[in-house]
């Protein structure tokens, strides 16, 4: 969904938004990263996580469950992990940095020229606090403004100032959540 949030230079600024739907937040966080409708499939995703599971080389220490909750994602929900993520993102010419939590936000450049985006994996408890698990988010900068894209939000929210984005990237750490910096790779 294509969402008008900013008019830039008598242009209207649309921003691409998809909504969460089961457990498939990678796959959302990476097309609104991208600002592109099937930017990712599920099904490239799935072919990523298998090519990890025939290189893993701890495949032989799997379990009968292995099969449904494969190392990589669930086969039922989705559900993928950070190596799902960054040979997704490396497929596009893009570089993950792993974000030194201990440094806070203060450390990350946002207007640097290289910074593609953010995205974050988030602690999230649901159900009051039965179930437990973890959320992708993606943060991007687009016409010069920050937008938090989470697919669980109905749309994306604009932050004001970078300011604002760093104390929301503090908070994320202090949460426990993990920033991981996308890189444009330079050419």
């Amino acid at each position: 969904m294509y969402i008008c949030l900013k008019k830039v230079a008598m242009e209207v600024k649309q921003i691409y938004h998809e909504k969460q739907r089961l457990q498939f937040c990678l796959l959302h966080a990476l097309n609104n990263l991208l600002q592109e409708k099937d930017s990712f499939t599920r099904v490239e995703l799935d072919a990523i996580a298998d090519k990890l599971v025939i290189e893993d080389p701890n495949r032989d220490s799997w379990t009968p469950l292995s099969i449904i909750f494969k190392p990589h994602h669930n086969v039922l929900t989705g559900n993928y992990d950070v190596n799902v993520l960054i040979t997704a993102l490396e497929s596009r010419r893009k570089r993950v940095v792993w974000h030194d939590h201990r440094n806070g936000a203060s450390s990350v450049n946002l207007s640097g020229e290289t910074l593609m985006g953010i995205m974050l994996n988030i602690p999230v408890r649901k159900f009051g606090g039965l179930w437990r698990g973890r959320h992708w988010v993606a943060l991007r900068s687009i016409g010069g403004v920050w937008y938090n894209l989470d697919s669980d939000l109905s749309s994306p929210q604009p932050f004001q100032r970078e300011e604002e984005v760093k104390q929301f990237l503090d908070n994320v750490i202090s949460q426990g959540g993990e920033l991981l910096l996308v890189l444009n790779d330079r050419v």
